[in-house]
């Protein structure tokens, strides 16, 4: 990525054209609106990067289809070398032309026209080095059709330019349709600035002139073909291949072109902040205060019309009305604002040199997760116990963050436990999407992969792809623009294509979203990120026949429901309201449907860190936002409410997720559909959180769960848990029943209370009397047996096991049965009296007899 270095912030603004009030399309929807449609094609201009170009950073929309373009600028132009007269050395004007014309050639490579070539837009980085401004204007207005003036000087157009009129719009395609501007119109606009650069002309420079100023394009050289002229032949030895940064997930080897740099005390450089690209300098920028609209009405560029109160009263015989001289605002500006960094560089005066360049081995913080508190990061604590939203516009604490999240994904993948890691604080948007990726684990050639797959040749989901856009997210100004339409239908389609298993159903181009939106000049990262999704969060959901699947996991959801909130369960399972009729768009969409973009980039930060099971956490979190209003509605009321999602507080939303994910035993969750890979091991993975693989992808043994019948499981209201996760639960709170005794426990607390509901029916036994249940009992459990644990009016009989229940209503209540139903019915009545976090231990105690875990005891005589 290009550095600041020496360069400047420059805004410049134009006015996109407008529509008339009732023009609609084709398709019957009222037309893009043309300042939208630039936004979506300038997202590509930021991608280029070339030594010899000025870089695109942004693009703001304002009042009245005001654009606001900021981009690199230079005060230095050529006009104003020229008219110093400072170029009179020949081998100088020759190297500034081999940089325009390599610069030009670079554009024309990528499908781009300058059209605006002149000498005022021809900036100097330094006396010997050229860079090309205001190249992207003739691109981003759709080759003119979006805007309502001219675009170039006519002093610099080529002949069929002027011959050629205004650019024409197709209304049922809102695409510009001939006459569109080929390249070689720059190699005449070249000309003309060659004919000022060079007043002594040598026989190659009269050569070269020539051919740049034939009127003919067919027989007008490219500037490509220029590169080769015999003139540059010292230029093009000297030139040296440009290397585009870094790429995250590529092939190529990263230190190829590596070159460290010198640190000579003649040459260092104070200016730390120069150093860092400008993509990370105008995000500081915007954080330190910094407002585009502000910095134009400083300038007098943006001044407020005011209102119209009274119409004209015309009374011509004729009918002729004569209005106002048109708006001088509505041409082209050429006007360039800088926008001033004093304000940024004073924020940051006062950290430290070595902040620029901080530790990645922090063993403070290796095992625990917290911020680093090294002296080059500085103590971040404070700041990251903030809500999130103040976080994101903290320009010192962003900072650092950036800063530090670009060193480790430079080291990615070697870093990928450290970039999780530091994702559990905070992700910053700037760096959002690389994190993403590396949290989905995307890795390879995904360029090439991308490229391959067929996204041309029509398939018969197309017509529903192209019905589906045009509704998702399109309050979103970049989603809402034809260029994003045009992404999308390339994404979807290349998923459909490389997943024949699977069939497009609605609700994929919500997922796709998100990615489209942090990736949207990176279509392969979109799609290979999109790719990862939905193996680990949607496994099976696109399969022809999906019932199996969403049935299952609504039953699981139902289930944590009932184990959160007992109350709030009762309630919606008496009014009918059950989770078939509202939370499918929730999970087939992971609430990418539901919630603005916003919301879910702050949701999905969250949710890439956890297993396939977060997403229901998630719903009861929001269930438990609208508890107080659910339990008062009935089941019109609750339909209503959830037709139009009712604003969430989407960080509480987190936290509680955060909460109910951990308080949640991992097998409770446990689904047969999702996504199984046993092969990974724990020890491969030494750095993640447990909680953030699959239940499915743990070793597997006798005491684990096995896949449950849709009916039984649908018919039983609490969830069950494993006898692995009942004695891991044990080992936690240091019980009797560990199977490491001898363990050192951090927490002795008890966290689950065993009930065994078996009868207890007295057999005769060598003269003793014992019961079934001391036959073969887990140590620290009480018997409460389901035949006569209920009084005739429904409530728990009093005796010294209910009393002991009842003390202990906070903990995980495990009922432990035969492989009969006793065990479900009795959890099920618990939960008619709600009890909270009640559950069902999977194939009953039967499955605890090969553990050593089960003891016998003496009855009392």
């Amino acid at each position: 990525m290009t550095s600041l270095g020496k360069a400047e912030f420059g805004v410049s603004t134009f006015f996109a054209a407008s529509h008339p009030n009732d023009k609609c399309g084709a398709n019957g929807l009222p037309l893009t609106p043309n300042s939208i449609k630039v936004m979506g094609r300038f997202q590509f201009l930021t991608t280029l990067h070339h030594p010899h170009l000025c870089r695109y950073l942004d693009i703001a929309k304002s009042k009245h289809e005001r654009m606001l373009v900021v981009s690199e600028y230079y005060k230095s132009t050529l006009l104003h070398h020229l008219q110093s007269g400072k170029y009179s050395s020949e081998s100088k004007m020759v190297s500034l032309a081999f940089q325009i014309v390599d610069a030009l050639s670079f554009l024309h490579s990528r499908g781009i026209t300058h059209r605006s070539l002149s000498v005022d837009n021809i900036l100097l980085q330094t006396e010997n080095s050229v860079k090309l401004a205001e190249y992207g204007m003739y691109y981003m207005t759709d080759w003119g059709a979006d805007v309502s003036f001219p675009i170039g000087s006519v002093r610099y157009m080529a002949p069929e330019v002027l011959c050629s009129g205004p650019a024409e719009v197709d209304e049922d395609t809102e695409t510009c349709v001939q006459p569109v501007t080929g390249p070689k119109a720059d190699s005449w606009s070249l000309g003309i600035v060659l004919l000022q650069l060079f007043l002594t002309l040598s026989k190659d420079m009269l050569d070269l002139l020539r051919l740049c100023l034939t009127v003919a394009p067919s027989r007008r050289p490219s500037a490509e073909e220029l590169k080769k002229h015999p003139i540059f032949r010292e230029e093009r030895q000297k030139s040296v291949p440009y290397v585009n940064g870094f790429t995250m997930c590529s092939t190529k080897l990263r230190c190829k072109d590596l070159e460290l740099p010198s640190y000579d005390d003649e040459v260092y450089d104070p200016d730390h902040l120069s150093q860092r690209t400008m993509d990370e300098v105008y995000y500081l920028w915007r954080l330190a205060g910094g407002e585009l609209e502000a910095v134009l009405k400083k300038a007098g560029m943006a001044k407020t019309r005011p209102p119209i109160h009274l119409l004209p009263c015309c009374g011509i015989p004729d009918g002729d009305v004569f209005g106002q001289e048109r708006d001088q605002a509505e041409l082209l500006d050429r006007t360039i604002i800088i926008l001033p960094q004093d304000q940024l560089r004073n924020r940051l005066k006062d950290i430290p040199e070595t902040a620029y360049y901080p530790l990645l081995e922090d063993e403070t913080s290796v095992d625990t997760g917290q911020l680093p508190t090294s002296p080059s990061a500085g103590d971040l604590t404070q700041t990251a116990s903030l809500p999130l939203i103040i976080r994101e516009r903290d320009i010192e604490y962003q900072f650092h963050r950036i800063i530090l999240y670009e060193r480790l994904l430079k080291a990615y993948p070697y870093k990928r436990p450290h970039i999780w890691k530091e994702a559990r604080v905070d992700i910053p948007p700037l760096v959002r999407a690389h994190v993403w990726a590396a949290l989905l684990e995307v890795e390879g050639d995904i360029e090439g992969i991308y490229n391959d797959i067929d996204k041309e040749t029509p398939i018969p989901t197309d017509r529903q792809i192209e019905v589906d856009i045009p509704r998702c997210h399109q309050y979103h100004e970049l989603l809402s623009s034809p260029t994003a339409h045009t992404k999308f239908k390339r994404l979807l389609k290349a998923w459909v294509v490389s997943h024949p298993q699977y069939v497009y159903w609605q609700g994929l181009d919500s997922l796709c979203a998100p990615f489209l939106a942090l990736s949207f000049n990176h279509e392969a990262l979109a799609y290979s990120c999109l790719t990862r999704f939905i193996p680990k969060y949607l496994n099976k959901f696109f399969l022809k026949d999906n019932s199996p699947i969403i049935q299952e996991y609504l039953a699981v959801f139902a289930h944590l429901i009932a184990f959160h909130d007992p109350e709030l369960s009762n309630h919606l399972d008496g009014i009918g309201f059950i989770p078939d009729l509202y939370a499918i768009p929730w999970f087939l969409t992971m609430y990418a449907h539901v919630f603005p973009m916003h919301k879910i980039l702050h949701l999905w930060d969250t949710l890439l860190l956890g297993n396939s099971s977060f997403p229901l956490c998630i719903g009861v979190a929001i269930l438990h936002q609208l508890r107080d209003r659910l339990l008062s509605f009935g089941f019109n009321e609750c339909i209503l409410l959830f037709s139009d999602m009712p604003e969430i507080d989407i960080e509480r939303c987190v936290q509680d997720s955060i909460k109910i994910f951990c308080s949640t035993p991992k097998s409770a969750t446990f689904r047969q559909h999702a996504r199984s890979n046993r092969k990974i091991k724990t020890e491969d993975r030494p750095n993640l959180s447990y909680y953030s693989r699959d239940y499915n992808e743990q070793p597997q043994s006798e005491l684990s769960m096995e896949p449950i019948a849709i009916e039984e499981l649908k018919a039983e209201k609490c969830p069950r848990v494993s006898a692995e996760d009942l004695i891991e639960l044990g080992e936690l709170a240091g019980t009797a029943y560990s199977r490491s005794p001898t363990k050192k426990r951090q927490n002795s607390k008890p966290m689950i209370l065993i009930v065994d509901v078996r009868r207890a029916a007295p057999i005769m036994i060598a003269s003793l009397s014992v019961v079934r249940f001391r036959r073969g009992m887990v140590p620290g459990s009480i018997n409460i047996p389901f035949m006569t644990a209920f009084s005739p009016e429904g409530d728990l009989s009093p005796c010294p096991a209910v009393t002991t229940l009842n003390s202990r209503r906070n903990q995980v209540i495990v009922v432990i049965g035969n492989r009969g139903r006793n065990a479900s019915n009795f959890a099920n009545e618990l939960l008619r009296l709600n009890y909270s976090r009640v559950c069902v231990l999977h194939k009953g105690i039967d499955v605890l007899k090969s553990s050593g875990i089960l003891t016998v005891a003496p009855a009392d005589i």
